[in-house]
């Protein structure tokens, strides 16, 4: 609020006070100040209170082999990450920090995870390349020394 509106109120507050109580004179500028400072602090936006979010489902139970429950909304997912940009728009590590999580809390199912590298494996990803052998010329005999 404006000061002026603020000297306003605590002369119309200590006004009233003294026509209604018996104040002494050398207590009065005591109390324009102490009513004008509360009517100030009050008037100042205090910090909001931090409000903890309650997950969906508990930490534990949000993980299962065939599906990850999202802790915002309690929606089950075989990959996480997706879900948590498009409908959430947060990031891995933001949603693990907002919920408390371990840095290896999964954000794939156990079994999807199993199955894409089955299926990695079987088409030869994550195979190294056989090295390379060098194909030899038949050497051509060499003329004899005369």
């Amino acid at each position: 609020m404006d000061n002026e509106i603020l000297i306003t109120l605590a002369a119309d507050i200590v006004g009233a006070h003294v026509s209604n109580n018996s104040v002494a004179l050398a207590d009065v500028p005591r109390l324009i100040q102490t009513v004008f400072g509360a009517l100030q602090s009050a008037s100042e936006p205090s910090a909001p209170l931090e409000v903890r979010p309650e997950p969906a489902v508990s930490v534990r139970a949000s993980i299962k082999p065939d599906a990850i429950t999202c802790l915002e909304c309690g929606g089950k997912f075989k990959m996480l990450k997706r879900h948590l940009t498009t409908d959430h728009a947060t990031t891995p590590s933001q949603y693990r920090e907002r919920w408390n999580l371990s840095s290896d809390y999964p954000m794939v199912a156990s079994n999807y995870s199993a199955t894409r590298k089955e299926l990695a494996l079987k088409i030869g990803l994550g195979r190294k390349p056989a090295p390379e052998v060098k194909a030899t010329r038949p050497r051509k005999p060499k003329a004899p020394k005369a």
